[in-house]
């Protein structure tokens, strides 16, 4: 594990505030020291920033190499934590972030009560670098790369057979194509962050989703 993954790791304990939760906070403080973030970039789960890492890789960029790794929260509740461990009130760190539409307000709040603005709307978010997915990522890949590339993407991974058996439950008979692939997704553990990458991968240049090239033009500044 390298620098900014030990960075990671550090931030993460310190804001779950476990037992080893003080040495957590002095590894995140050399650490940050040592690899100087420019921004640390908050996202909500694995599968994001699978997403946006992937994204990066693709444009020929190394997020963590450039001083702006990116951690997942592991829920959105844990904004304010990781806010308050990173912001003015921890290490004095710049941050960035990508949320669900369902989630703006918590980050609304969280941005607010770490002293990183006030009377926040979604448009004072994105001057601060946090950007909103209508409805969640999975949501903007889906619409950007079309329902057939993913079919084709499901196809590819051998999982076709699954996908058509999860059409047929009762519970989906009635959902969009769309809605069908959204919610396939997030079946089984690991999948989330395995679509991800792949439909990153398919994604036209030219279709990159809004809240997604927004964050990695922040990044760049």
């Amino acid at each position: 594990m390298n620098d900014a993954g030990r960075f990671r790791s550090a931030v993460v304990a310190w804001a779950a505030g476990r037992g080893d939760a003080r040495a957590a906070a002095a590894d995140a403080r050399e650490l940050a020291a040592r690899i100087r973030p420019k921004r640390v970039v908050l996202v909500e789960g694995r599968s994001d920033q699978a997403a946006v890492e992937a994204l990066a890789a693709r444009l020929g960029r190394d997020l963590d190499a450039e001083g702006f790794p990116v951690v997942a929260l592991g829920g959105v509740t844990s904004i304010g934590r990781f806010l308050e461990v990173l912001g003015p009130q921890g290490l004095g760190l710049g941050v960035a972030g990508l949320c669900d539409a369902p989630e703006e307000r918590w980050f609304q709040r969280g941005l607010e009560r770490a002293g990183l603005g006030s009377a926040l709307g979604r448009a004072g978010m994105e001057r601060r670098g946090f950007h909103v997915c209508v409805a969640d990522l999975e949501d903007e890949l889906i619409r950007a790369v079309g329902a057939d590339t993913v079919r084709d993407v499901i196809h590819a991974t051998g999982e076709w057979r699954a996908f058509r058996t999860f059409q047929r439950q009762p519970a989906q008979r009635e959902r969009t194509l769309e809605q069908q692939l959204h919610r396939f997704m997030g079946t089984h553990s690991g999948r989330k962050s395995q679509y991800a990458r792949l439909l990153v991968q398919r994604l036209d240049p030219a279709r990159v989703p809004v809240p997604l090239a927004r964050l990695l033009a922040d990044t760049a500044a």
